[in-house]
């Protein structure tokens, strides 16, 4: 019996990787605050809710593959409210953004084909790259230029024969970086004048701190219909990670009908968390203002309290809910199993993703993190303190650093 060398090719989530040490912790009474995964707590809009609540068809059946009508036509007033125009065929309902990540994958790739991503970048694309066969070609950063890579010089010189596409995520997802237009435009303009796939991941779209950005989307650019494939998600803008709905944008009718073949192979997306996700389209502009001024608080607390912690450096992320730290630690991955399984505070410890499952460079990310800063502000301030007391004890009985060399 033999697993594929593509599955085999695939890491644990560095999410959810620690989850078997949480429970024995909180077994032991510990409780942990868990910064490690993306999980909105904000309430999800009621008409969620409501229209799942009034669904009465007399049988739960199958919906059409590219998806349910009612859902089609909310996605694509959204788009136009962001002055974009799209036909019905433009749009293909996923579950979730993680669907539409693989399917798109599975769409462009050949084996040992390549894809282009700045680092640190969202673990699970190294999965949906792998499971298509394709390759990652890493466009290095470091927390020492905010993690920006926006850089014409950089991004062509990894493009090789075997490149197919370019991959992003804006707003950013781990670092919060956020593109300004001009960004935008450059690599738009690298796509197109290398005929590459641009992949833009855009679940974070709503959440720019600085008004500056507006609402980011590469769909503006009409020039790279050909190029363009956006990946979007009810799960983060409507705090309905759990309903799985998401959607691939693209305009190219190619690999429409390439992604169509793999969306009735799988038949349809749930049709009840579709009908629930097309009432949360209704929401109001309230709605988004209400959720980024909350998360742009939890980002300033967030801040705040790791630049108190000696050796810690971190930029401001513009975007998201996450950021990447640098932590005065040898090994991020050795310290979350030993805040897990040998540290509290009063009883408190902490959650967080270690750094190195975000790159693809070996090596890089060793003494990093990622923070998704998603819980209340009460919970959010005694985590940081808990975060900072168990570096502390850490350096002295694990790194046997001697406290004169902290200060």
């Amino acid at each position: 019996m033999q697993i594929s060398i593509n599955a085999n090719r695939c890491e644990p989530s560095p999410m959810r990787k620690f989850h078997p040490l949480a429970v024995a912790a909180q077994k032991e009474g510990k409780r942990i605050f868990h910064l490690n995964i993306g999980q909105p707590d904000l309430p999800t809009p009621k008409a969620f809710y409501e229209a799942v609540s009034s669904f009465n068809a007399r049988t739960l059946e199958y919906e059409a593959s590219p998806g349910m009508p009612v859902l089609l036509d909310a996605v694509q007033k959204y788009y136009k409210g962001l002055d974009v125009d799209l036909e019905p065929n433009d749009i293909l309902i996923t579950t979730g953004g993680s669907e539409a990540l693989l399917l798109t994958c599975l769409s462009i790739l050949d084996p040992y084909t390549e894809v282009i991503i700045p680092e640190p970048y969202y673990p699970n694309y190294t999965t949906f790259v792998h499971a298509a066969g394709g390759v990652i070609r890493a466009l290095p950063t470091n927390p020492w230029e905010g993690y920006r890579y926006a850089k014409r010089e950089r991004i062509e010189s990894l493009i090789t024969k075997n490149t197919r596409a370019i991959l992003i995520t804006n707003p950013g997802n781990p670092t919060g970086v956020v593109l300004n237009e001009e960004e935008m435009r450059m690599i738009a303009d690298v796509a197109k004048e290398h005929d590459l796939f641009l992949i833009c991941d855009e679940v974070y779209r709503e959440f720019c701190y600085d008004d500056k950005f507006g609402v980011p989307t590469m769909a503006r650019f009409r020039d790279i219909d050909e190029n363009l494939v956006i990946v979007d998600s009810v799960s983060k803008r409507f705090s309905a990670c759990g309903a799985r709905v998401g959607c691939v944008v693209t305009r190219n009718k190619e690999l429409q009908q390439a992604l169509l073949k793999f969306c009735q192979s799988r038949l349809s997306v749930a049709t009840i968390d579709q009908w629930g996700a097309a009432a949360l389209y209704s929401v109001g502009q309230d709605f988004f203002r209400e959720c980024k001024a909350e998360y742009q608080r939890r980002r300033d607390t967030v801040i705040r309290k790791l630049r108190m912690i000696p050796g810690v450096v971190v930029e401001e992320p513009m975007g998201a809910f996450y950021l990447m730290a640098s932590l005065p630690v040898d090994d991020a991955d050795k310290f979350q199993r030993w805040l897990l399984e040998k540290f509290n505070d009063h009883g408190d410890t902490v959650m967080f993703a270690p750094g190195a499952p975000f790159y693809e460079t070996p090596g890089k990310g060793i003494n990093e993190v990622r923070i998704a800063y998603v819980l209340k502000q009460e919970d959010l301030e005694r985590a940081m303190d808990v975060l900072a007391r168990g570096i502390s004890v850490y350096q002295k009985q694990v790194m046997k650093v001697k406290p004169e060399s902290l200060n």
